[in-house]
């Protein structure tokens, strides 16, 4: 757009203030960004920087400023949406600007003076000879001026020039709409530095490792190095900045302070008279006919749907380690080297280099793996706890690529494991298996509590080919099982132990054992007492395994008394138990043979009834005297059943105390 430099003059825009560049860039794994900015500002002079437009919101929650000769006045920002408020009540649009006489033209109607002659414009257009043609409607009529380079324009409205430069402002922030100029006004009297900060949403820093570990055997040292990636998403060139990078778990939030918030509000409606709706009367019509039949109907379904290496050179140090700087729940690296990074840059640099203790070893992680893991254990011997980061592991000398280690954040003094790869030269073989050996037994009325020891095991065979060394196994907790083992260290993990490999073929047994208690009853309660019993009534077959002497609990019993040593608390009671239990099996098998034989006497006695009433004569006498003699063979047996059954009765409350 060509105006001449009286036309913005008349625009009255403002002036401009100092611009604070970047001075220092704290980057956080928290996702934020500290800027520091400083410069010097004249008194009477605004502070003033561009940054992103999605920054602003926490530059509105976070911004601090150090003035030491001055005050803070506040901060002053463009609309967000700077073209519906700088074109608000204005007759313009951001495409008049193109041209001055296409500006011209959307003022049309406008009191100006233009070379000496007041009027209302009408009409601007440009010439190819003399400059710009004004037409003006003034109180003699229509005027035509040529303006030249260095004519003013000037509007009789003194608020309609303010404005119109408010206008022009948002045109030229809208070409870059993602950014917004930020204005501190301050109060001084005198040149000073001035410096502010803000913290905004960034790109995480992201660290790696390289990390070069000895050769398999005793413990030797690693050599460890951090790298950063950095990414400039401030919005500004960062040049000489002083760059620090925080590891931390910090909690950042976002909140909405540059958008305007208006709460919805209910509408109320202006009462009026109802409205009177009539519908016109259109005549009667022929009555519909009747519904179709059901098998009618039928015909208008619709139908269903259709169902689709080479040895490497000494590797290079970082021109200087980063100095760390440890707090409360954080770690700060800060780069000795200034750093300079283009906005939108990304860069990669080296900010430690450390020798950790270390030592190759073996690690089982999955008890049924057939090949144990390469690690290395490495303690950090610094001063600052390392970031969570991936490391690419290399044969220290050689350079050899090893694997990827993953890295969890490590402390001063803490040690880690790092497993890059598995080692298929080392075999491992798993097995286990869990057994019970009675400890302690004690009577209780009808019962025994057994006291067992549990012991579960898990047996490796494992043979190293050759190789010596460590091998580390973790072991998953058994609740309420007591390890029978060396635990080296316990975590997440569970139990790890510790076992040194001579390059023979060996085993390892690693046990958990605990307590247990279990319950066995010499008869089923539920049937009562036994000596009030009947035996009359009840299906001792059926009830067999209830009773004392029944199946089950002599062979459980039997087999305790085997399995527990001869010393043991109780062994002799259990013994003793198995003792009467025998008896008492032998006389309820007295009891099962009696009853055979009365069930036996009672169907011969229901025959020979059945025959004493289907005889006559000589036939019959001879009945009745079968009759007779099956009559007391039933009674015979019933008295054998009594017997068999009071004797077996008299152990049985022998054996439960009674």
């Amino acid at each position: 757009m060509r105006l001449s430099l009286a036309f913005l003059l008349a625009l009255n825009l403002p002036a401009l203030g100092a611009e604070l560049p970047v001075r220092a860039i704290t980057l956080s794994s928290a996702g934020v960004v500290q800027v520091e900015r400083a410069g010097e500002v004249a008194a009477g002079e605004a502070a003033r920087f561009r940054l992103p437009l999605g920054d602003v919101d926490d530059l509105l929650r976070s911004l601090t400023v150090a003035d030491p000769a001055g005050a803070v006045i506040g901060l002053r920002l463009p609309a967000q949406d700077l073209a519906a408020e700088a074109f608000r009540g204005l007759p313009l649009r951001a495409e008049d600007f193109d041209t001055r006489a296409s500006l011209l033209n959307a003022l049309r109607g406008q009191n100006v003076t233009a070379g000496g002659t007041e009027g209302r414009i009408t009409e601007a257009a440009e010439t190819e000879a003399s400059g710009l043609r004004l037409s003006l409607l003034t109180a003699e009529g229509f005027r035509s001026i040529i303006l030249r380079e260095g004519d003013a324009v000037r509007f009789a409205d003194p608020t309609l020039g303010p404005r119109i430069a408010r206008a022009a402002e948002a045109v030229a922030a809208a070409r870059a709409a993602d950014e917004r100029e930020v204005t501190v006004d301050l109060a001084g009297q005198a040149m000073r530095e001035v410096s502010l900060s803000y913290v905004a949403g960034a790109p995480v820093w992201k660290p790696s490792y390289r990390l070069f570990v000895p050769p398999t055997g005793p413990a030797a040292e690693a050599r460890l190095q951090a790298w950063a990636v950095v990414e400039n998403a401030t919005g500004s060139d960062w040049s000489e900045v002083a760059l620090t990078l925080v590891s931390g778990e910090a909690a950042a939030y976002r909140q909405t302070l540059y958008t305007p918030i208006r709460p919805a509000r209910p509408e109320m409606p202006v009462r009026v008279a109802e409205a009177v709706s009539v519908q016109a009367d259109t005549g009667p019509r022929p009555a519909p006919p009747p519904p179709p039949a059901p098998a009618a109907m039928a015909m208008f379904r619709s139908a269903p749907g259709a169902a689709a290496p080479a040895r490497a050179a000494e590797i290079a140090a970082p021109a200087a380690p980063a100095i760390a700087e440890a707090s409360a729940g954080r770690v700060a690296f800060r780069l000795p080297q200034p750093v300079t990074l283009r906005g939108g840059q990304t860069a990669n640099l080296p900010f430690l280099d450390l020798t950790l203790p270390a030592q190759r070893v073996w690690w089982i992680q999955d008890l049924a793996a057939r090949h144990p893991l390469s690690a290395v254990r490495v303690t950090n011997a610094g001063d600052s706890t390392l970031p969570d980061a991936l490391a690419s592991v290399f044969a220290a000398g050689e350079g050899g690529y090893l694997g990827d280690a993953e890295l969890r954040a490590l402390a001063p003094g803490e040690q880690r494991l790092l497993a890059f790869g598995r080692d298929r030269d080392v075999l491992v073989t798993a097995g286990g298996g869990q057994v019970e050996r009675p400890l302690r037994a004690e009577r209780r009325r009808g019962a025994f509590l057994i006291t067992l020891l549990r012991r579960e095991e898990v047996s490796l065979a494992l043979d190293p080919k050759g190789a010596t060394g460590t091998l580390l196994i973790d072991v998953p907790r058994r609740p309420g099982m007591t390890p029978r083992f060396p635990v080296l260290a316990e975590g997440d993990f569970g139990l790890r132990h510790e076992v040194a490999l001579d390059g023979e073929p060996s085993g390892v047994t690693l046990a958990f054992e605990r307590e247990a208690t279990t319950e066995i009853a010499l008869w089923d309660a539920g049937l009562g007492d036994p000596r009030l019993i009947p035996w009359r009534g009840l299906n001792v077959e059926q009830n067999l395994r209830r009773l004392p002497g029944g199946p089950g609990t002599l062979e459980a019993l039997r087999d305790i008394a085997a399995r527990m040593p001869a010393d043991a608390p109780g062994r002799a009671e259990i013994t003793a138990a198995v003792a009467g239990l025998g008896e008492a099996r032998a006389l309820l098998d007295v009891v099962r043979g009696a009853l055979k034989e009365l069930a036996t006497a009672e169907a011969a006695l229901a025959r020979a009834r059945q025959a004493a009433e289907d005889r006559s004569g000589p036939e019959r006498e001879a009945a009745r005297r079968r009759l007779n003699e099956a009559s007391l063979a039933v009674e015979r047996a019933g008295a054998a059943a009594d017997a068999a059954w009071n004797a077996w009765a008299g152990k049985a409350q022998a054996l439960t105390g009674g």
